[in-house]
């Protein structure tokens, strides 16, 4: 009999068995989990991410300028050994001295840009406007470094490329002075960027600050309801890593300028101490937020971080090697979207501004200081060669470092020739049978075929055209994937300011 009292009674006693669904809630639970280890491997691929640009960073600074020095020794004693060589300087000595005259014309050029001036001008907007003007310079800044890097290893290649071969550039000079060009508008944008955050410090209310420290959370919006592959949010973690590390150049650069306004009393220090700690915290919680959320409707698991500190690391590992094709602050620059030049100009013109050096202490100083430097920069490149290593060999990606140099042919398509530039996706499987990519790039001899190379931890999801075909049906998956190389393949000629679909 139906009643009332039997549907409460019915209600009120109802029962039901969580374990004849075992597998969703065993799911559910790991996705706590994984979104309670996101902030513990987060932080360590940016800790580890932020030395590498901090030892890009420092590059310019110290053996940059040592290198330049030799190249010079060499290119003025050169008749003394005798035209034996080819070449009168070599292709890393070339880039050295490109950077370095690219450095010194942009630091002079900066002085023609004045600081206070731009404070004032910048000062007297209202504090919608400084807003908007602050989210048009990021936006700006990722623009013009997708495309700075391009115009740098141009250069580069223009400057270093044989000579046998058959002109198809506009020359050197006209490569150099794009160059020239780029580093200095690059540089006033960050110094505009740095003013505006100055601005914010030194506001009576602090309003404009808390509206741009704000602005990071409408960050997250806008990223954590896209669906996310593990390439794209690569991209994603290299961008956050340049972000970090070039905001706290920024606010490296905003403490200066205050200290040299208040004539370097340490107590004003502790009156930016609040502020610089509520830009840092908003910056990692934000960081922390995007990403836990973005692995959680993603279904991607927390240790796909070790596996982009382990693409960092190989980075790393493979330009200090005989062989290497580029730099290693190249290579961060293309795979983060961080290029040292421009804020190593701003940095040195507001020091050089701030601190006047007077007398002989002050010159003794100066070289302990830069000593200092160097001995930082050794200091931090042995620990991250060191821990470099020990993430490669982790990830069981060693033989990679001891494939063949690949060499292009140029006026052919990349994908048809044998000599191509290819980026190889090395794939592992975790215990829950979930795949991860990982890309790392292929090197081949000219005439050496192309292979399809296996092991227990990586497959290469890529080959040439012509030999596609040749593979059995047990790679049809891989065919399948390949097709989306598009969103999948990302090698370190990629730059991290890409839009991100």
């Amino acid at each position: 009999d139906l009643s009332l009292l039997r549907f409460i009674s019915a209600e009120l006693t109802r029962g039901y068995f969580l374990e004849h669904n075992e597998a969703k809630y065993t799911e559910r639970r790991e996705r706590v989990y994984t979104c309670m280890r996101i902030p513990k491997e987060l932080e360590k691929l940016m800790f580890f991410g932020i030395f590498l640009c901090l030892d890009a960073f420092l590059y310019v600074f110290t053996l940059l300028p040592l290198r330049v020095f030799l190249a010079m020794f060499r290119f003025i004693t050169l008749p003394c050994y005798g035209l034996r060589d080819r070449r009168l300087l070599q292709p890393a000595q070339v880039c050295d001295m490109l950077k370095g005259v690219i450095l010194v014309i942009c630091y002079f050029m900066m002085h023609y840009v004045d600081y206070s001036m731009m404070y004032h001008l910048i000062r007297g907007q209202s504090v919608i406007k400084l807003y908007i003007i602050y989210n048009m310079l990021e936006v700006a800044d990722r623009l013009i470094s997708s495309f700075g890097q391009d115009i740098l290893d141009a250069l580069y290649w223009t400057a270093t490329e044989p000579k046998e071969r058959k002109r198809a550039h506009i020359g050197v000079i006209p490569h150099f002075f794009m160059a020239v060009l780029y580093v200095f508008l690059h540089a006033i944008l960050i110094m505009v960027q740095a003013t505006t955050l100055n601005v914010a410090f030194n506001s009576h209310n602090k309003s404009l600050l808390t509206i741009m420290m704000s602005n990071n959370f409408v960050e997250i919006k806008g990223s954590v309801f896209k669906k996310f592959e593990k390439n794209n949010l690569f991209q994603m973690s290299n961008s956050d890593i340049k972000e970090r590390f070039t905001n706290y150049v920024l606010l490296l650069i905003v403490c200066l300028r205050n200290m040299e306004q208040f004539s370097w009393n340490p107590d004003h220090l502790w009156v930016l101490f609040p502020d610089v700690c509520m830009v840092v915290a908003s910056e990692i919680a934000v960081d922390i937020v995007k990403h836990a959320f973005i692995t959680k409707f993603n279904d991607i698991t927390a240790d796909v971080y070790s596996e982009y500190r382990a693409s960092l690391a190989f980075d790393l590992v493979s330009s200090r090697q005989k062989n290497a094709y580029t730099d290693y602050s190249d290579s961060v620059s293309r795979r983060m979207g961080f290029i040292p030049l421009p804020l190593a100009v701003l940095l040195i013109r507001v020091v050089t501004s701030s601190i006047k050096v007077q007398g002989v202490l002050a010159y003794v100083c100066v070289v302990l200081f830069y000593c200092g430097l160097i001995s930082l920069k050794v200091l931090n490149s042995i620990v991250l060669l060191g821990k470099s290593c020990q993430y490669v060999k982790e990830a069981k990606m060693e033989e990679k470092l001891f494939n063949p140099v690949l060499t292009a042919t140029p006026g052919k398509p990349a994908g048809k020739q044998q000599g191509t530039f290819k980026s190889s996706q090395g794939i592992s499987t975790d215990e829950n049978g979930s795949t991860s990519v990982t890309n790392q790039p292929v090197h081949q001899k000219e005439n050496m075929p192309s292979l399809l190379v296996t092991s227990n931890s990586d497959q290469f999801l890529t080959t040439p055209d012509g030999e596609e075909k040749d593979i059995s049906q047990d790679s049809s998956e891989l065919k399948h994937r390949s097709a989306k190389k598009d969103l999948l393949e990302i090698d370190r000629f990629t730059i991290c300011g890409n839009r991100i679909d």
